[in-house]
């Protein structure tokens, strides 16, 4: 990489501004992309994030975090670096970083998507010399359906649990999937249950002004009674788990990208998968690096050879796999 920005063992690193992108070791002064755990990390001395990732920042990392939100555009320069934030269309408060040093310009995108979401600010394309990109789905059998289609398949699903009796249990990520789904749905179905990781974040984004359908936090004093014929959205963890247990019969689904194939959504066990990704698929990924004019392009997380590979030979771009310490979309995560 160039002098602007270079990899260590912390993380992205700006030398000119003494500044990190989404570190995973303790650091001065971090730059957050979005409030996700494998890109927001504890310890850091001073946060620097959109303004909507600041109060999940504060919840799930302590309120007395150091830490400042720019609004999408606002500049901001440290020692001659112009620095800002702009939409990833990934979750609510989700950033592309722009760097800008004597006119070499550095965008690290963290986690994107290009489909329409009715919570997130839709993906801005923005024109560099280099461009950091994820892979989280970088093959061309990732294509995603369009998102109405899987809405209507989801009211489906819970409208015939309920003629059964069922209780509909969805797992998806407490941050983003999860408020995505609210707002997505038909409320008109039935009573709509959280566990508690789901119900906190809706609460912080609901006092940002974030609208989606009305929910309730389950709690030890319901019955099983209370839940027939509900829908319950919970963390991919707390699936099959003792908790998921006392909510009754019940029809288990994940909504992740992992469920356009097959083999995930056996090992899991879910009776359904809905194929409902907050990241980009394979169509939206070369969109999106071919949409910013970058000759550099710097892949991480999921299928990076193969994607840098391909955008080596199919493009004729610059492009290398890059080891990090993302995730990505993970079925077992509780995030």
């Amino acid at each position: 990489m160039s002098q602007l920005l270079l990899i260590d063992e912390n993380g992205y690193y700006c030398k000119q501004a003494d500044i990190y992108i989404d570190p995973w070791r303790p650091v001065k002064r971090a730059l957050i992309t979005h409030a996700h755990s494998d890109h927001a990390r504890w310890g850091m001395k001073y946060y620097l994030a959109h303004k909507d990732s600041l109060p999940i920042l504060k919840h799930r990392l302590g309120a007395e975090i150091s830490a400042q939100g720019l609004e999408y555009g606002e500049t901001l320069e440290i020692n001659g670096v112009r620095i800002s934030f702009h939409p990833a269309g990934h979750i609510p408060g989700s950033a592309q970083i722009r760097l800008e040093y004597k006119g070499e310009v550095w965008v690290h995108s963290g986690d994107y998507k290009l489909e329409e979401d009715p919570l997130s600010q839709a993906f801005e394309p923005q024109k560099c010399h280099h461009f950091i990109t994820e892979s989280t789905f970088g093959l061309p059998v990732y294509n995603w359906p369009e998102p109405k289609l899987v809405f209507d398949e989801i009211n489906t699903w819970w409208r015939t649990n309920k003629e059964q009796g069922l209780v509909s249990v969805i797992g998806a990520y407490s941050l983003g999937k999860a408020q995505r789904i609210l707002a997505g749905v038909d409320a008109s179905l039935g009573p709509i249950f959280c566990h508690g990781a789901v119900e906190n974040t809706n609460q912080i984004l609901r006092a940002m002004a974030y609208k989606f359908a009305k929910t309730e936090l389950v709690r030890s004093e319901h019955n099983k009674k209370d839940f027939q014929g509900a829908l319950v959205i919970a963390p991919p963890s707390a699936l099959n788990s003792a908790w998921s247990k006392k909510l009754g019969k019940q029809s288990q689904a994940f909504a992740s990208g992992w469920m356009s194939l097959r083999g995930p959504r056996r090992r899991r066990a879910a009776d359904r998968g809905f194929i409902l990704s907050d990241h980009a698929d394979w169509k939206g990924l070369n969109q999106a690096v071919l949409d910013t004019e970058a000759e550099n392009i710097y892949v991480t997380h999921g299928y990076k050879e193969i994607y840098a590979k391909w955008l080596c030979e199919e493009y004729g771009l610059n492009a290398r796999p890059v080891e990090t310490l993302y995730e990505g979309e993970n079925l077992e995560s509780s995030d």
